[in-house]
């Protein structure tokens, strides 16, 4: 059986679906207003299917952020409750995001999902640190997935997620987080596998354009149930470069199956124009549902300009 990959593969017993993509629709033109289409729906996943919390990676004292809180799923989760260490408390709006301004005190800033094991961490820099006067972008990923998050790391962006627009090949992408000094953005789902240049505005300032290979990944498995001790492999194929990427794998689902290498594991894949490909290994414990998430493992680096 084989599917396109989404924000995460999800490998159940019968493997009857995969996790899907994000509920909210992208934006077909970047916008700087919130967009109707990320008001919260009957679909959207209620507030404790809350699981991942994404906050941006770096945020300036005393200037707006945006966070964004996602279900097992992908989908951004309205209503979700989050508590910094520094004792500041949060709810999502009705798009699974918030827009708050970040503490005034420089150093580390904790944050997690109320009634959720595992905290996320981000830097707090003071406003010279973080000084610009124009829009830079110091680090991007040289390699990203289509169907998953991705970082922009610079100086002169928009707190406001949706005040930033982020072009990719044309189509708009859909910011999920933000401040001043960092971005983590979703790709359109307009975008075919290989180079795609992307171009980064904010309060109308440009930053100069870069090119970022965009990969898609497709999961090849068994699809009939998992028994206990029974062996099983996922493979996950590349396409969009020829280079060997890393993929990591975390088990959401250890009761039923142990992942082969540890929780989680890493896998270089094997390179190659005509083949391209990472192998992992599930043991069943018991028969039952297990999910598994695969991502790839993004590495940073200067942006490559475009002409």
């Amino acid at each position: 059986m084989a599917a396109r990959c989404q924000f995460l593969f999800a490998a159940c017993a019968i493997l009857s679906g995969f996790a899907q993509r994000l509920a909210a629709p992208q934006k077909s033109t970047p916008s700087a207003s919130r967009p109707a289409s990320l008001a919260a729906t009957s679909s959207a996943p209620a507030p404790n299917a809350a699981r991942v919390l994404l906050l941006p990676r770096r945020m300036v004292s005393g200037e707006r952020a945006t966070l964004a809180v996602l279900d097992v799923s992908g989908r951004l989760t309205p209503g979700a409750a989050v508590t910094f260490s520094n004792g500041d408390h949060l709810k999502t709006d009705a798009t699974g995001r918030a827009l708050f301004v970040a503490p005034l005190n420089p150093g580390v800033l904790w944050g997690s999902i109320d009634g959720r094991p595992g905290r996320v961490s981000t830097m707090i820099l003071t406003p010279v640190e973080a000084s610009a006067s124009s829009l830079e972008i110091s680090a991007t990923p040289r390699i990203a997935s289509l169907t998953d998050r991705f970082e922009i790391l610079g100086k002169g962006f928009c707190g406001d997620a949706d005040a930033n627009q982020v072009d990719i090949a044309g189509h708009g992408a859909l910011v999920l987080a933000s401040s001043p000094i960092a971005l983590t953005v979703l790709p359109p789902m307009e975008r075919e596998p290989g180079p795609a240049t992307v171009a980064v505005s904010c309060a109308k300032k440009d930053a100069p354009a870069f090119s970022t290979t965009f990969v898609e990944l497709e999961l090849k498995a068994d699809s009939s149930p998992l028994k206990r001790g029974e062996h099983r492999t996922l493979t996950v194929s590349v396409h969009g470069t020829a280079e060997k990427i890393s993929l990591e794998a975390r088990n959401l689902a250890p009761d039923v199956a142990e992942l082969v290498g540890g929780n989680p594991a890493r896998r270089l894949s094997s390179g190659g124009e005509e083949e391209n490909i990472a192998q992992f290994e599930v043991v069943g414990k018991k028969e039952g549902t297990f999910l598994i998430s695969i991502r790839l493992v993004p590495t940073m680096t200067r942006p490559q300009r475009t002409s």
